[in-house]
């Protein structure tokens, strides 16, 4: 009988309810702030981190998950007689820890020689419960009988239709980041110029500028509407920090415009808000499969 794991990092931004639920392990980024390390989802909640970079003399910082701390992960599957372990990676353009996992699998076999766990890590080419709620999708069915293989099929698909736009009214975190320059965040922060930001594949781009916060939520929206050929057909979700009411906000105009709520409403987690700041905001939605030549059907 198979026994099967489900892996991720706390990037993923899984509530900790559904990761009890679907049985998911997330181990904590570790956060630099003005010279402490804290460990993600063990050290503070969400809130917490949020006044906690309000407070920072600098900008906090995330390091990477190690080779050997994956490898004594792998390990402790290996010993608990696991058959299967899927684990979900941060996107690994912006991460070595991607890399780090994929080398602590070769490790594995130095240190449990001839082990049968059957490993696979997944690069998520994104952030946050863009991907952490696939793997909570993909988890749930496995749990409820799914065939694997089938279900992590289902869910590498899915995430490669996922794009994101996001936007902060404070740029301090960005700049620091190089989602913007430094210039930019200056000059922005000055003038009330708040970028408009794509993530889609990895890559983080900005695609307008607006001047002022009440033009931020409605130009977001006009994005996300160029990216998809039927609104009302398209899964999305909200994510934000520290502002229930600006999350309210962006809620109703979706609803309003895409004609359907939101699959799900989740905060920004501390390893992707260091990058954003306290006071961001973003859609996460189902477009498009960017590999096309991936999902055609094979001929007979």
């Amino acid at each position: 009988m198979r026994k099967i794991g489900f892996l991720t990092d706390s990037s993923a931004d899984i509530p900790q309810e559904l990761a009890e639920k679907y049985g998911i392990e997330i181990i904590g980024f570790p956060i630099n702030v003005d010279g402490k390390e804290y460990i993600e989802r063990r050290d503070f909640t969400n809130d917490q981190f949020y006044q906690m970079m309000r407070e920072a003399q600098g900008v906090p910082t995330t390091a990477a998950i190690t080779q050997l701390q994956w490898c004594e992960i792998y390990e402790r599957y290996v010993d608990e007689g696991y058959t299967d372990l899927i684990h979900l990676s941060i996107n690994s353009t912006g991460s070595s820890t991607y890399d780090n996992a994929r080398k602590a699998v070769e490790l594995l076999k130095e240190e449990r020689p001839g082990h049968t766990l059957r490993i696979q890590v997944l690069d998520s080419h994104t952030y946050s419960m863009v991907f952490g709620w696939y793997l909570c999708e993909c988890a749930r069915k496995v749990r409820n009988g799914g065939e694997l293989d089938t279900c992590v099929k289902e869910m590498v698909y899915k995430m490669d239709c996922m794009e994101a736009c996001l936007s902060a009214y404070s740029l301090k975190q960005m700049k620091k980041s190089g989602r913007v320059s430094a210039a930019a965040a200056v000059v922005g922060d000055l003038l009330g110029i708040r970028p408009i930001i794509s993530l889609t594949n990895g890559i983080s781009t900005v695609e307008a500028k607006v001047r002022g916060d009440a033009a931020v939520i409605p130009a977001m929206v006009k994005w996300v509407q160029t990216r998809v050929d039927n609104v009302r057909e398209m899964p999305y979700m909200v994510g934000y920090t520290s502002s229930d009411a600006r999350r309210d906000e962006l809620v109703k105009l979706c609803k309003k415009t895409f004609g359907h709520p939101p699959v799900c409403c989740f905060k920004l987690g501390a390893a992707v808000s260091a990058n954003t700041g306290p006071d961001a905001i973003a859609i996460a939605f189902e477009g498009k499969p960017r590999s096309l030549a991936a999902y055609e059907p094979e001929l007979p």
